[in-house]
């Protein structure tokens, strides 16, 4: 037998087709992300986005939803000292110290009742499903659900139950986390992105255009935090210039445009791979 068709070919590609997902992560939490993401997303490169349903800002997100593209970007954290948001169910194990989801992730892995985060999460997708989005695919805010087992079914079931793909880290990230987490989903007829790259780490539009020239054949995802400048953002987010550049970056960065140009890389969506997954 030959091998099983890659998610590219699946798709109508080539196998050594480079296919990229740009994502806006934070739709929703707070007013200047939801400026910055539905800029990107209806005047620049952004393909899709992430809301954070629990956040003070999402129902303004769910406002302004045109029909893009956006998952649900499950959220169990605040990570901000000042700016705080917690469970929209009622479940205390969920509760940090100060008010609000913990603020980091070890926190909330060591204090969080899984039937409470069960059905948290679960409230989160369908809130957004109420609220009328149109919900492509689901992520994890600082990765929570991704790299512990017991977190990862969550993940896992949430992505079964409602039909959408999921992000993933690497495939070499599997030894280090102590599961299999890319058989595992695959076993469940999950798709997700064959490479994931946070654009967090990446400091100038240069950086962008090296990642961007050098991917790897197959569909990678790489999710940015775009913001437009307020001084909201600024008093909230101690990365707020990171956020504000990738905002310039997606809208305004023809350095980025035309580096996609040259390496022929073919910009696609979360709405497609739940497309594909909803197929079979």
């Amino acid at each position: 037998m030959g091998s099983e068709p890659t998610i590219a070919q699946r798709l109508g590609h080539r196998d050594d087709a480079r296919l990229l997902v740009v994502n806006a992560d934070d739709l929703g939490m707070c007013h200047s992300a939801n400026e910055g993401t539905y800029s990107a997303l209806r005047d620049g490169l952004a393909t899709s986005a992430s809301l954070m349903v629990p956040c003070p800002w999402a129902k303004e997100a769910a406002a302004r939803f045109r029909g893009e593209d956006v998952g649900v970007h499950l959220t169990l954290t605040a990570e901000f000292e000042h700016y705080r948001w917690g469970p929209i169910t009622q479940a205390p194990s969920l509760l940090g110290g100060d008010g609000g989801f913990p603020r980091t992730v070890l926190d909330c892995w060591d204090h969080a009742d899984l039937d409470e985060s069960r059905r948290e999460l679960r409230a989160q997708v369908e809130r957004a499903i109420l609220w009328g989005f149109d919900v492509t695919h689901l992520d994890s805010h600082m990765g929570v659900l991704q790299f512990r087992p017991e977190f990862f079914d969550i993940y896992l079931d949430l992505s079964v139950t409602f039909g959408l793909p999921i992000r993933l880290p690497e495939k070499d990230q599997e030894q280090a986390t102590g599961f299999p987490f890319r058989e595992l989903a695959l076993s469940e007829g999950v798709v997700s992105p064959d490479h994931f790259i946070q654009a967090s780490r990446l400091s100038d539009a240069a950086s962008v255009e090296r990642v961007v020239t050098d991917l790897q054949p197959g569909v990678t995802e790489i999710a940015f935090l775009p913001a437009t400048d307020h001084c909201e953002l600024r008093s909230l987010a101690n990365d707020w210039s990171t956020r504000v550049e990738h905002h310039e970056l997606l809208v305004n960065g023809s350095e980025v445009k035309e580096a996609l140009r040259r390496s022929g890389v073919e910009l696609v969506a979360w709405r497609q791979l739940r497309d594909l997954q909803g197929s079979g």
